[in-house]
């Protein structure tokens, strides 16, 4: 993403016990350190670090980081949970975080505490790791974290030396904006990014593998105010197998969400696949194990990037075809259900774009293909737009290369004459009549020609891009539908 920094992590060498991979249900206080410490590179440097919130994700973190080395003080509230933490003991169910939890204290790189003045004191990293739980409505309770966070300032306020504040509970987007940092420097009397530093750093933790998954995660994210904040806690993950993307706070903010609902949608969309498997005869887990056996498409980055709705001649009839058969089987299936109409309001997200400045009505639309380097207009949402903006008394003119050289060679000339003629009259012969006649240019297919563009347009023209041509983020009036 733009302005992100991808910096390629070192591949370790990882163990290959049947512990470690989540096999067994149980491991010794003499061999678990060991077994994870084989995963530690030498060069890391060891950072005092506090851990706010002994809960779930605050006790794994806790005696994870002690595991690696760091000198680590968990700080709650609650003494019962300092207690078990000071005894060596684990305030929580998880495989092998009791081990790594005694071995820690153990050692003495491990301790509790209530005390945050004394803490922040004797550490250069909080880790924010408190719950935010919903509320009955479905907000998020953010009560814990305010708290922590003006305990935390109160802190920073009485010391010296430079000191970074990471959250890893999970926050929508703009609470770091909008809580975490103002809280900070109202009890703080400093300023975030210049005399303490913050992070958010969010967690990928499940629960019953959260060790491996320390040790192992898919990725890790940092959201940073500052580089040299960035740095520091970047420093902590280096030697860890697995991509190490610093970002802005809000993107990782966004992150952590995006996974879990995606994760979500996976499980729901698995199930009506099985449901509807089952009713017609079918082995729900023999589709879903060779769907997974596809990683070109459909467990990869494709058709995973924000954009333009899909069309075309497959994907709308088959959605439609199959959530027909389901309501024939009087089978319920919300999330199938919801695909086309959740289609079309991105349709109409692209409309509303488009005619946001209502003093604009000459248009201009680049590409109107169902998709780049195809000129099939089967269920094109272009078409749908075009269609749409006619009827609302726009004045339109519309280039595809590929739909004229179509209309020219025979190749769905049926279809452009008999089903859209009122279409065809209004195409244009090149992408110079197009700028010469809009106000408003839409760009609907990314095709390298229109990239080309941005030296051309005037500082009157706006440009509605629906498929991310980067090089024309710099015009003015410049809108992305999703970024």
């Amino acid at each position: 993403m733009l302005g992100e920094k991808n910096i390629s992590s070192k591949n370790t060498k990882t163990s290959t016990d049947p512990d470690l991979l989540g096999l067994a249900t149980s491991s010794t206080l003499d061999n678990v350190a060991e077994r994870y410490l084989t995963i530690v590179n030498e060069g890391v440097a060891m950072k005092p670090i506090s851990v706010f919130g002994l809960g779930y994700v605050g006790a794994v973190s806790a005696g994870c980081f002690a595991d690696r080395g760091h000198t680590v003080i968990g700080v709650d509230t609650y003494q019962p949970k300092v207690d078990t933490i000071n005894a060596g003991r684990s305030p929580i169910i998880e495989q092998d975080i009791g081990d790594i939890i005694a071995s820690a204290v153990k050692n003495g790189r491990l301790s509790a505490t209530t005390d945050t003045l004394e803490t922040i004191k004797a550490t250069d990293i909080s880790m924010i790791c408190v719950g935010t739980p919903s509320r009955a409505n479905g907000s998020l309770e953010l009560d814990y974290v305010r708290i922590v966070c003006e305990q935390i300032g109160a802190a920073l306020r009485l010391i010296n030396h430079f000191h970074v504040v990471v959250a890893r509970s999970t926050m929508l987007p703009g609470t770091m904006q909008a809580l975490v940092i103002p809280t900070l420097e109202k009890f703080s009397g400093k300023t975030a990014g210049r005399d303490f530093g913050v992070c958010n750093n969010p967690e990928f933790l499940r629960e019953s593998t959260a060790v491996y998954d320390f040790y192992h995660p898919p990725k890790t994210v940092i959201g940073e105010t500052d580089s040299d904040s960035g740095n520091i806690v970047a420093s902590l993950y280096s030697d860890l197998p697995c991509p190490l993307i610093r970002t802005k706070i809000a993107t990782a903010e966004m992150v952590k969400y995006t996974d879990n609902v995606w994760h979500a949608l996976k499980v729901g969309f698995a199930n009506e696949i099985g449901n509807l498997s089952k009713e017609v005869g079918v082995d729900g887990h023999d589709v879903m194990d060779i769907f997974c056996q596809d990683d070109k498409l459909n467990l990869s980055p494709y058709y995973l990037k924000p954009g333009f709705a899909f069309g075309g001649s497959c994907l709308p009839k088959d959605v439609r075809a199959l959530t027909y058969k389901a309501k024939d089987l009087d089978l319920s299936v919300p999330i199938l259900d919801a695909i086309i109409p959740s289609n079309t309001r991105q349709i109409e997200r692209g409309l509303k774009l488009i005619m946001a400045d209502g003093s604009k009505k000459k248009i201009g639309v680049l590409g109107f293909a169902f998709k780049a380097g195809t000129d099939d207009l089967r269920e094109s949402p272009m078409v749908e737009v075009i269609e749409r903006l006619i009827g609302k008394g726009y004045d339109l003119k519309l280039y595809d290369k590929n739909v004229t050289l179509a209309s020219l060679v025979g190749a769905n000339k049926d279809y452009i004459l008999n089903h859209i003629p009122h279409i065809y009259r209004l195409m244009a012969d090149s992408i110079d009549e197009i700028l010469l006649h809009a106000d408003t240019v839409v760009v609907g297919t990314h095709e390298t020609d229109f990239e080309e563009i941005l030296s051309k347009l005037t500082p009157s023209q706006n440009v509605v891009d629906l498929v991310r041509m980067r090089k024309l983020a710099s015009a003015t009036g410049y809108q992305g539908i999703c970024w």
